[in-house]
């Protein structure tokens, strides 16, 4: 039996504080939380970037926690969420008869962030014919509400965030360059799960804790073969996804073993392969999987790709392709994981 960490998941009280619900202790997101610490006291626009459920309002949350502005609002807009007619008014409010509906006055998210952190969620989804405002307000802090000719002033620091290639879409013209320079002061770029996947363990852990409470279950473990299944798994829906999966594993469990549905194929569709880089690690978890994730030997990985040994490690380093349930170093052969059949949760 081993046990997954407690419940401050290594932290000392402070640190637990500021980084709130952020969970793990791998060197991918350490890198992030340095970062973090760099930039919260500055006062300096933040653009996290990342793909889809990797945690990037927990990391603005973050930046706003380490900051002077703690204890001041944190404001957050889903700029995706929100139909273009009435983001601008949703981001620098209205006045009551600016336009059919607005039957009051309303404060935007730029005044009821003043003092404090406002986060914009995608904000490559932005229309180009509102990016020239929220750059007039990142610039000079200036604003008008639709429908006034008087001009507001915002203390407001601006974090925004987007899973989408900024500069790809200034390329296309989709999006203001000047306003891509002025969002990217401190870019902070998100690992995928796969590429942190000594953090599922602790992830699986808080899951199980949060849903049990909430369901009013007891799971104390999860079999070896189980997190070894979880890990080597890409897990493309990133965090979210293994939230969800986690939530559906709970109601499945009816004894104190935590019981796993089944999991989507491993290996993603050679289709899906957008990159050499792609291909490649198809390949190298193709090959893996057919050998049972044996690397080295006669039968192994290595000899079914035509390498040596070292040369597919180190290709698995580079694509964060690590044989589940073995340190660092063991990348090659096969052998005991070194966990027990049932790790405590």
């Amino acid at each position: 039996m081993e046990a997954f960490g407690t419940s401050d998941f290594g932290r000392n009280e402070t640190e637990s504080r500021r980084f709130q619900q952020i969970i793990g202790n791998s060197p991918a997101l350490q890198s992030v939380l340095e970062q973090v610490e760099l930039v919260g006291p500055t006062d300096s626009t933040v653009l996290v970037l990342g793909e889809t459920g990797t945690g990037k309002e927990l990391i603005a949350r973050a930046v706003h926690n380490v900051s002077s502005r703690c204890g001041r609002p944190f404001i957050k807009l889903n700029c995706a969420a929100i139909p273009s007619g009435l983001l601008e008014s949703e981001l620098f409010g209205h006045e009551k008869g600016a336009f059919t509906g607005a039957i009051t006055q309303r404060v935007g998210r730029f005044e009821a962030a003043h003092g404090g952190t406002l986060f914009l969620d995608e904000i490559g989804d932005v229309p180009l014919n509102l990016q020239a405002k929220l750059l007039r307000v990142l610039q000079e802090g200036e604003f008008e509400r639709l429908g006034s000719t008087y001009t507001r002033r915002g203390d407001v620091r601006i974090v925004a965030a987007t899973n989408q290639d900024l500069a790809g879409l200034v390329a296309e013209k989709q999006f203001r360059m000047d306003l891509y320079y002025r969002l990217n002061v401190f870019p902070i770029a998100l690992p995928p799960l796969r590429g942190r996947r000594d953090d599922i363990p602790l992830l699986v852990k808080h899951f199980v804790d949060r849903c049990c409470a909430r369901m009013s279950k007891e799971i104390r473990g999860i079999s070896k073969e189980a997190i070894e299944s979880l890990m080597r798994y890409s897990w493309p829906g990133n965090i979210r996804e293994l939230q969800n999966f986690i939530e559906r594993a709970v109601i499945l469990t009816a004894g104190k073993t935590l019981q796993l549905p089944p999991l989507p194929s491993l290996l993603p569709s050679w289709k899906e392969a957008a990159t050499i880089e792609d291909a490649e690690r198809y390949h190298i978890l193709q090959a893996l999987e057919e050998c049972n994730w044996v690397v080295g030997g006669k039968y192994g990985a290595a000899a079914r790709l035509g390498l040596a040994r070292t040369t597919l490690t180190s290709k698995m380093q580079k694509h964060g392709i690590r044989v589940a349930g073995r340190g660092a170093d063991s990348y090659c052969d096969g052998g005991s994981s070194g966990l027990d059949d049932v790790g405590h949760l």
